[in-house]
């Protein structure tokens, strides 16, 4: 069965302007083209863009994504390279929860101590003002 790219986009879910940036980057081969010269995919190709997208849902980058789709098509894979990916990526996942977690308390500290009434005090205007600390203007 052949399918149009709009088609390949409904069934994996994956948009089709995500489909053609997938192909130009080589992350999936390049489509087969119709007589009338338009992209054509097959199950098979809808399948793994639905891999794709389920992984990119999970947060997993580019990089990663080639490192998935090779061990995906690779049955003699071990599934600790697997576990080993996701577990890189999850630790990752952690370590962006704790630098959100260290921003929502600053934030929330910083709005408990505004007024938020008439006056023009504000320790969110002043901390916002404040020079960086010397190691912050240097990263």
């Amino acid at each position: 069965m052949s399918l149009s790219i709009g088609e390949a986009a409904a069934r994996s879910g994956v948009p089709a302007k995500t489909i053609r940036y997938y192909e130009q980057i080589g992350l999936i081969g390049e489509a087969a083209r119709a007589a009338n010269q338009y992209r054509s995919y097959s199950e098979r190709d809808v399948a793994m863009l639905r891999f794709i997208g389920r992984a990119r849902r999970l947060g997993f980058s580019i990089v990663d994504l080639r490192t998935l789709v090779a061990l995906f098509g690779d049955r003699a894979r071990a599934s600790r390279d697997v576990k080993r990916l996701a577990t890189q990526h999850l630790a990752q996942i952690e370590r962006k929860l704790a630098e959100l977690h260290s921003l929502r308390d600053a934030l929330a500290d910083l709005v408990d101590r505004c007024n938020g009434d008439h006056r023009p005090d504000c320790p969110i205007i002043d901390e916002l003002a404040e020079p960086a600390p010397a190691a912050a203007r240097a990263a």
